[in-house]
């Protein structure tokens, strides 16, 4: 009964942690992210990059389950406007398939609406075989209409097992790898 009650409470929490996020504000998720993909596009095409002001993007990494999770660098600084790209890199440490799916989060909160991303792992699940190891970019470009009082955004993602291909033996134990400054 436990490991039922348990897979349950696996299955239901990213949807779980998706509404509570959206109830509170806290957090501008993938699905939102997704429906202005093509808005994303266009604003880049159409966007003058500002070379008078740098933003630094710091970049984080979180995840649950039997995966390791780390963007390849830390930060990077990007003038508002100029088309940017992160790669971040997942591990799955078990022999088993695992499916997955990356939740994002920006801080400072209202940065959110400026940072327009145009290819990112978290519009859709992924899938990882047992010990595969994948690279994802994240390619980005923020509004030249950042507030000015803002200098540094934090992208930061949780990587959720979902239903699907789960890990025989469950979730494994939460690993956060060290990433390299600079960029």
């Amino acid at each position: 009964m436990v490991a039922i009650l348990m897979f349950g409470f696996g299955f239901a929490l990213v949807p779980f942690y998706e509404k509570i996020c959206e109830i509170t504000g806290i957090n501008v998720l993938a699905r939102k992210d997704k429906l202005n993909y093509a808005e994303a596009r266009e604003f880049a095409r159409n966007t003058q990059v500002d070379t008078s002001r740098s933003i630094t993007i710091e970049f984080d990494a979180n995840v649950q389950g039997s995966m390791l999770f780390k963007p390849k660098v830390a930060f990077m600084k990007v003038h508002p406007g100029e088309l940017a790209t992160v790669t971040y890199e997942i591990i799955n440490v078990t022999s088993h398939d695992l499916v997955g799916q990356a939740i994002p989060s920006y801080a400072p909160r209202h940065s959110a609406s400026h940072f327009k991303k145009l290819e990112c792992f978290c519009f859709e699940q992924q899938a990882l075989k047992g010990s595969q190891k994948r690279e994802f970019p994240v390619v980005f470009v923020i509004d030249p209409k950042l507030p000015s009082d803002i200098g540094t955004i934090t992208l930061s993602y949780t990587f959720f097992e979902v239903a699907g291909l789960k890990s025989a033996t469950g979730p494994g134990p939460i690993v956060v790898q060290p990433v390299k400054t600079g960029g």
